[in-house]
């Protein structure tokens, strides 16, 4: 989701506050209208795929929650790749349970055959910028209680190799993923090391305020706030993995920033590995609305190959 293209404007209904066009209402009531993102689909076994998901509750009192996904004909005893997911939406809208995720994750594991945790952290402006960092954060502590063996979800005791964990995000949700690679970087991830990140279509903040962000974020320190504007924070060369695939799209307002972002990781001093791979010809996240193209399935093939390699 494209935020910098999203500023509020001057709303024609009267009972309107804010607008932010295609993505929300904000009603002088209190009430949100979510104008995308707001379709669900069901967990179960994918008949495309035979990838199982289930959805997990890790805060009842937030509501802080994932969907789970295992490959088809996983033995008892084999343990795979773990792929922990952060969808985007600008901060503020979509979810896991949304059919254009739900199907690429169920794609995720199937090709890479590995186990995906995609998280369903509180959106803004109800729950304001930072509790989305806050509540994925609280999500990889959850997912490290089962390193031992013997944490809540038996999917992830049976199943999980803690020795190859990866994260993966798109657009804000890439923003998401670089951030909690950087905290894990410093504080560590409660027993299990970092492979990679995947970041699709990431958003960065440019040299300007973002006004989207504004309104989302309470506490927003323009542009010398390093979680919005990583590509200038001094310490992103503490990021705790030792491998980066960024993947870019021609026509996307935000290309340019997934670029910046790239030669700050590259010029910091940060000893890992890190690549970026353009689409040509298309926009935005153009995988999640048309996945069946040959582009898309050529996406999902890089994302796939970087998290399988040895």
């Amino acid at each position: 989701m494209d935020l910098s293209k999203h500023a509020a404007t001057i709303p024609i209904n009267p009972d309107v506050a804010r607008e932010i066009p295609n993505l929300l209402r904000i009603y002088k009531d209190g009430r949100i209208e979510r104008l995308v993102g707001v379709d669900k689909i069901s967990p179960g076994t994918d008949s495309r795929t035979n990838v199982k998901s289930k959805d997990v509750t890790i805060n009842p009192e937030t509501g802080l929650s994932a969907r789970l996904y295992l490959p088809p004909n996983t033995p008892p005893s084999q343990k795979l790749t773990l792929l922990f997911y952060i969808h985007g939406g600008a901060f503020c809208v979509c979810t896991p349970f949304n059919p254009a995720y739900h199907l690429h994750m169920n794609t995720l594991s199937a090709d890479a055959n590995v186990v995906v945790v995609s998280v369903h952290y509180r959106l803004a402006p109800e729950s304001p910028i930072p509790i989305c960092y806050d509540d994925t954060w609280e999500a990889i502590q959850w997912v490290a209680k089962h390193v031992t063996g013997n944490g809540p979800e038996p999917w992830l005791n049976d199943h999980v190799d803690f020795g190859r964990v990866f994260f993966g995000g798109d657009s804000a949700g890439a923003n998401i993923a670089h951030n909690m690679a950087l905290r894990g970087g410093s504080e560590g991830f409660g027993g299990w090391n970092l492979n990679g990140i995947v970041l699709a279509c990431p958003y960065f903040g440019g040299d300007e305020k973002d006004l989207l962000v504004e309104l989302l974020y309470p506490n927003y320190e323009g542009v010398v706030d390093a979680k919005i504007h990583s590509t200038k924070d001094p310490k992103i060369s503490g990021l705790g993995c030792n491998r980066v695939l960024i993947l870019v799209a021609e026509k996307d307002f935000l290309r340019e920033r997934g670029e910046r972002y790239y030669e700050a990781l590259k010029k910091s001093g940060w000893n890992g590995t890190v690549d970026i791979n353009e689409t040509e010809g298309e926009n935005h996240v153009f995988y999640l609305f048309n996945p069946a193209s040959e582009k898309s399935i050529a996406l999902v093939k890089k994302f796939v190959e970087f998290i399988t390699q040895t």
